[in-house]
C-alpha cells in the first residue's frame, strides 16, 4: 500500500500570519502521526514564510516516523541539512513571489549543480529525492545525478479539467513511475492532489509515498487533523 506523508506547511502558515506561536507546526506533526501519517514533510523556504528553523529543529526531536525536508538547492539549505540530518531531502525548485511550488526542478539544466548536492548529502547518509515532472529526459536527467528517489509533480493531473485530459495526465504519471523504476529510481509523488483525485493516483503501481499538505489541512479546520489523516489513509487503502 501507498504510504501518506502529511505536508504541514499550512499550518506554520497560519501562525506566521500573525507572528505568534500558535498553531505549532510541531504539535501538527504529532497529531498527524497519531492519526496514521507515515512521514512527516517541511519545507523550509529561503524567505521563511511558514515553517522556521525552530519548527525544524523541534521536529528532528519529536517525529516518530520519518522526516522529510523540503528545500532549494542553495548552499544555505544544505548547510542545514547537514546539521540536522533530516531522513530524507526533496530537492525543490523556489521563487520567492510564488504562492506555492510551480513545477518540477529542470534537472536537464541544472545536471551539474544538483549533482554536486545530491553528492554531498548523500555522502553524509541522508537520502536525497528530486521534485520532477514525469518527462523521460528529467527523469534521466535525475538518475544521472546519482539521486536515490524522485517526486514525480501531480500538479498537471490535479487540474486537469475533464475525465480525458485527466486520464491523459494520469497515464503520463504511470509512464513516469515506470520510467523511473526502470532506472533504479525510487518513486513518490505529490501537489495538488485532494480526497477526491488521489486515489487514482495511489493505485498506480511502483508509486511509495504520496506527499499530501493543503487538503489535509484544509479538512482539519472543520474535523480535527487526526480524523483529516485517517481519512486520507482509509483512501489511500481502499
Amino acid at each position: 500500500m501507498v504510504t501518506l506523508g502529511v505536508n504541514i506547511d499550512h499550518v506554520a502558515t497560519i501562525r506566521q500570519a500573525r507572528r505568534t506561536v500558535e498553531p505549532d507546526p510541531v504539535a501538527a506533526a504529532v497529531l498527524a502521526e497519531l492519526g496514521g501519517a507515515d512521514g512527516i514533510t517541511v519545507h523550509l523556504r529561503e524567505d521563511r514564510r511558514h515553517i522556521q528553523e525552530r519548527d525544524l529543529r523541534l521536529l528532528r526531536q519529536t517525529v516518530r516516523s520519518h522526516l522529510n525536508l523540503e528545500m532549494a538547492a542553495t548552499p544555505e539549505m544544505v548547510a542545514i541539512a547537514l546539521d540536522l540530518r533530516p531522513d530524507y531531502v526533496t530537492l525543490v525548485p523556489e521563487r520567492r513571489e510564488e504562492v506555492t511550488t510551480e513545477g518540477g526542478l529542470d534537472v536537464l539544466g541544472q545536471q551539474e549543480s544538483l549533482t554536486q548536492v545530491v553528492q554531498t548529502l548523500q555522502g553524509k547518509g541522508i537520502p536525497v529525492s528530486l521534485f520532477i515532472d514525469a518527462d523521460p529526459a528529467q527523469l534521466n536527467a535525475a538518475a544521472s545525478t546519482g539521486a536515490q528517489l524522485v517526486e514525480l509533480h501531480t500538479g498537471r493531473y490535479a487540474e486537469a479539467k475533464g475525465e480525458a485530459a485527466q486520464q491523459q495526465e494520469l497515464a503520463a504519471l504511470a509512464q513516469g513511475v515506470s520510467t523511473a523504476k526502470a532506472l533504479g529510481l525510487r518513486v513518490n509523488a505529490g501537489h495538488g492532489l485532494t480526497y477526491q483525485n488521489v486515489q487514482a493516483v495511489a493505485r498506480l503501481e511502483g508509486m511509495e509515498e504520496l506527499n499530501i499538505g493543503h487538503t489535509i489541512i484544509s479538512r482539519a479546520v472543520l474535523v480535527g487533523l487526526v480524523q483529516a489523516v485517517r481519512d486520507m489513509k482509509a483512501l489511500l487503502s481502499s
